[in-house]
């Protein structure tokens, strides 16, 4: 254990966990590219889980942030919680001041992350149908309460760490496919129904005892649920690449997660939501190669060419139906 950096000891004093002249230890989490995450002692005995958000975030392109995206992150979390009390850790406090929040900390041998177990071709189609259905969930309560996004006016924040280094910046690189790409991003930022979590990736779900916890909503945002639906069924697709002999299972784990989710889906007509998250998914897809975050994974050049012949077919015609972009992909990776 290794004694705080100073900003979070502040934090942590602003939020009533620590006491004046007293200190606390810790040790560094490893994993995240926005935010310093520690795993902390408190002096009482108690384990929590420390995030400071970062001003610029550690990828290659120059790609900053403001930090008072932890002061909505807190807010998602308070309100996924109510929405689905088993889906998220518990909030212990924010400060704003520092960028700092705190949770309940949450063990990993007993919360594996849900990306290393399906790098180690573990995909249990069952687990990704509650993944459906814990983001729908989550959906469906904010929808119903709309007065609930005056809480969350993010738009210029989920542009610049969302919409811009993924659509943009891939409209940058492939400049044909510029009028689709930008139009995905206006139409998403035009679409505002309900809270989103703007993240749900493998690497941010945790297997937990009860389910699905999601964690890191640092991008959280009052919009278009079909980006919480495609951004996740994305890593699904990829991950095909990372671990090729569970390929067939993780195109299976995408129907399932797909069907539950829409299964769920009660602001507005399923169908509706699962074009926009079909027409989208491609444009994430490309994104994850030529955009400000390629996924770490996909090093090889016919890899990636691979993605960019299947998104840059699909944007050239654009699907209405998750299904087909899965057997689109589908197809490519067994040709």
């Amino acid at each position: 254990m290794e004694s705080l950096p100073a900003e979070m000891a502040a934090g942590l004093r602003s939020m009533g966990l620590l006491a004046p002249g007293a200190h606390a230890r810790g040790m560094p989490l490893s994993g995240g590219v926005s935010s310093d995450i520690w795993h902390v002692v408190l002096p009482d005995g108690r384990h929590v889980c420390i995030k400071r958000a970062l001003a610029k975030l550690k990828v290659a392109a120059d790609w900053r942030a403001p930090i008072v995206r932890s002061r909505y992150e807190a807010r998602w979390l308070a309100r996924a919680h109510d929405a689905a009390p088993h889906s998220v850790p518990a909030l212990l406090g924010q400060d704003e001041a520092t960028g700092t929040l705190a949770m309940a900390w949450l063990p990993p041998e007993q919360h594996p992350i849900w990306k290393n177990r399906l790098h180690d071709g573990e995909a249990d189609a069952a687990f990704a149908g509650e993944v459906g259905r814990g983001i729908a969930r989550i959906h469906a309560y904010a929808a119903a309460r709309p007065e609930l996004a005056a809480d969350f006016p993010t738009d210029s924040l989920f542009h610049d760490i969302r919409l811009e280094p993924y659509l943009i910046a891939t409209a940058r690189a492939h400049p044909d496919l510029a009028p689709a790409l930008v139009g995905l991003a206006a139409r998403t930022a035009a679409t505002k129904l309900t809270l989103v979590h703007g993240d749900v990736s493998p690497k941010n779900i945790l297997v937990g005892p009860d389910g699905p916890i999601f964690i890191d909503a640092e991008c959280a945002w009052w919009g278009d649920p079909a980006f919480d639906l495609a951004f996740c069924l994305n890593h699904l697709l990829l991950k095909c690449l990372w671990t090729p002999p569970a390929a067939p299972d993780f195109l299976h784990c995408f129907e399932v997660l797909a069907t539950a989710y829409l299964a769920c889906v009660t602001w507005e007509a399923p169908a509706t939501v699962e074009a926009r998250a079909a027409s989208l998914l491609p444009g994430l897809f490309l994104a994850r190669v030529d955009g400000k975050s390629p996924v770490e994974y996909l090093t090889r050049e016919e890899d990636k060419d691979r993605v960019r012949r299947v998104a840059r077919a699909l944007l050239s015609s654009p699907p209405d139906r998750l299904r087909t972009v899965r057997t689109a992909w589908g197809e490519e990776i067994n040709a």
